[in-house]
């Protein structure tokens, strides 16, 4: 650094002082005529960047109506531009008369496109995804943006509750906005925002719009001073765009399957509650978690029981497995009968209500800001949890189709945490058998083990599987031995030997706890920092827990990271072939994508390149990424 010159410490706190300027709503302006709209338009093409945010009737960007637009180009300058506010008892529900003064719609939006499309003029938002949503289902390509919610991400992903807006104005300007339920009421008062009154509506609106700019001023800076501008520029920012376009597309279903298998799965149900009722004796509600653990530890007796914070036994997933683990029948049926009444209750009856009456698709919500790892999550509806390791699972991916003359793609990366343990761990006989197109489990049972991996038993092989995975996950001798049904000590036993012939996982891992100890963090390939600030915890259980996940979140993360990478250049790659397959949906290690029947063989060869060279020119993996891409008329066939 140039002696004098001011470092990028500097100008993070230079920023953050600017941005914590006391904020006064008074000087917020309400913009009724497209003459004041054209003067803010004006300032903001000048500024080269201007911060934004939209008001809509509802959450489902896709199906609400639009009720106003708020813009800021200077802390403490921001207005507000109502749209469709209305009076009349019906406007909940999208009735009622427009209140006068204010722009039409189709007059706003003719202004303010050129405006969003600039490319010399920045849109700042926080959850840009949405407004892009709103925006581009009215016409108009949003772009370039920044994110507020994003940077926040990228600077602390994994530190709870720091990314939402109104907790980042709090933690970093030390200003607590005004509160939506504030101002549409809640409850039996809630009227919605189409309903509140324009001046209430300004002040809200357009201090949205001046905190997004100050966030920006302020957080935007650190992105260099704390070494993670990267992450943020390649994993974070050119997905928005891309989830935008994946959302909007959504996935056809097949109404008609999904309603023959509530069907079924309530005859399934119905018969467990019988075989349930027989043997606890007497008429029983398996989803009665009181009635349960009465039943389990009071009646039978069963050991193991813990009793929660009000004094009631615990009944959960993890209890009931161990149970069943030890060779006792009722907890096995009482698992069997909540999977089956998720998938009915969850996907079978819920998912049609989820169909969009003007696509006739379903459009669930990624969301790029909510979790440790960097890992995407979806909701309305959730599709990365729908269950693929049992056949009542895979019957609700059946139910996903592709419409006539198209057929689903699906394109799953092939152990892509365990090839990534290979690389970061630096296993020699791991990347060896990678690189050779080996069985891993085999090779690892055969290692482990002392068997030729030519003519091994499959049980060996699953044994090895098990090890391999739960490795990972940092599996205990208790969880090894449930999974297997084998006593602990030989569980114990294949642990131990397995550090021994793999030492260098057991340096990883301790390495990993170590800097996760020290720093409050873990770090993927790519440089994105996944927190954990309780590692430290004086709790043993949380502490472990902690443990646990950090030494996971490199793999897991780096694996989101490099599926982030494939996606964003996915559509590009798709158009520069010609081809018009369309990516639809992202489960975890997964790309699920529609295209025509004439164009699926050259369209596999295409995917499979682009998800296995996403991590380059960035990082040269010592091992090589594979890909299995497959089509079929449904997503369960085509995986």
């Amino acid at each position: 650094v140039t002696p004098g010159a001011a470092t990028p410490a500097d100008l993070v706190r230079a920023r953050l002082s600017e941005a914590k300027a006391p904020i006064d709503r008074t000087g917020y302006e309400t913009v009724r005529s497209p003459d004041q709209l054209q003067s803010w338009i004006a300032r903001a093409n000048e500024a080269g960047h201007v911060a934004f945010d939209v008001q809509t009737s509802s959450a489902d960007a896709l199906q609400a109506d639009l009720v106003g637009v708020s813009l800021s180009t200077n802390p403490g300058e921001a207005c507000y531009i109502p749209i469709g506010h209305r009076v009349g008892a019906d406007d909940l529900f999208g009735g009622g008369g427009l209140v006068p003064d204010q722009i039409r719609e189709e007059d706003a939006l003719a202004l303010l496109k050129p405006l969003m499309e600039a490319p010399g003029v920045l849109k700042i938002g926080h959850d840009v995804k949405f407004g892009m949503q709103v925006f581009g289902h009215r016409g108009v390509t949003m772009a370039p943006v920044d994110d507020t919610m994003l940077i926040s991400y990228a600077l602390d992903g994994g530190l709870a509750g720091v990314h939402g807006l109104d907790e980042l104005a709090e933690k970093t300007l030390g200003h607590k906005p005004i509160a939506l339920n504030e101002v549409t009421g809640s409850g039996r008062n809630f009227v919605g925002f189409a309903r509140v009154a324009t001046d209430k509506a300004t002040e809200y609106a357009a201090e949205n719009a001046d905190v997004v700019l100050r966030l920006w001023r302020a957080l935007k800076p650190r992105l260099p001073a704390e070494h993670v501008t990267t992450v943020y520029e390649t994993l974070e920012r050119p997905l928005v765009p891309v989830l935008a376009r994946m959302e909007r597309r959504g996935v056809a279903i097949d109404r008609d399957m999904l309603s023959r298998l509530a069907g079924d799965f309530a005859q399934t149900m119905a018969r467990l509650e019988d075989e349930i009722a027989k043997m606890v004796g007497a008429p029983f509600n398996p989803g009665s978690p009181k009635q349960l653990g009465d039943i389990l530890f009071g009646k039978m007796g069963l050991p193991g029981g813990k009793r929660t914070a009000t004094g009631a036994w615990s009944t959960t997933a993890s209890v009931l497995e161990d149970l069943a683990a030890e060779g006792h029948q009722l907890p096995g049926l009482i698992l069997e009968w909540r999977q089956v009444s998720k998938l009915k209750s969850t996907y079978a009856d819920a998912l049609p209500g989820y169909v969009n009456p003007q696509t006739g698709r379903v459009h669930t919500s990624y969301a790029l800001a909510a979790t440790t790892t960097g890992r995407l999550s979806s909701s309305e509806p959730n599709l990365q949890n729908i269950p693929v390791r049992t056949e009542e699972g895979r019957k609700i991916r059946r139910a996903f189709v592709a419409p006539r003359g198209h057929k689903l793609i699906s394109a799953d990366y092939s152990q892509i945490e365990l090839r990534l343990l290979a690389h970061v761990a630096d296993i020699p006989a791991l990347k060896n058998a990678f690189a050779e197109g080996l069985d891993i489990h085999a090779m690892t049972a055969s290692e482990m083990f002392g068997v030729p991996i030519a003519g091994m038993p499959g049980e060996i092989r699953r044994r090895a599987k098990a090890i391999n995975f739960g490795i990972i996950y940092g599996i205990s001798a208790f969880g090894l031995a449930n999974q297997l049904s084998i006593p602990r000590e030989e569980a114990g036993a294949y642990i131990r030997k397995y550090f021994e012939r793999f030492p260098g996982i057991r340096a990883y891992m301790d390495a990993t706890k170590a800097m996760a100890r020290a720093k409050g963090y873990v770090t993927t390939i790519f440089g994105r920092k996944c927190h954990y600030p309780r590692i430290n915890a004086s709790n043993v259980s949380e502490r472990a827990f902690n443990e646990r996940a950090a030494i996971n979140a490199p793999l897991q993360g780096s694996a989101a990271d490099i599926i982030r990478r494939a996606m964003a250049r996915m559509d590009d790659a798709l158009a520069r072939a010609g081809l018009s397959a369309r990516m639809l949906l992202t489960v975890h290690d997964e790309l699920v994508f529609e295209a025509p029947d004439e164009e699926i063989e050259a369209t596999l060869p295409v995917v499979a390149k682009v998800m296995i060279q996403a991590p380059e020119p960035a990082i040269r993996l010592h091992v090589p990424l594979q890909v299995e891409a497959r089509a079929a008329q449904n997503w369960e066939e085509a995986h």
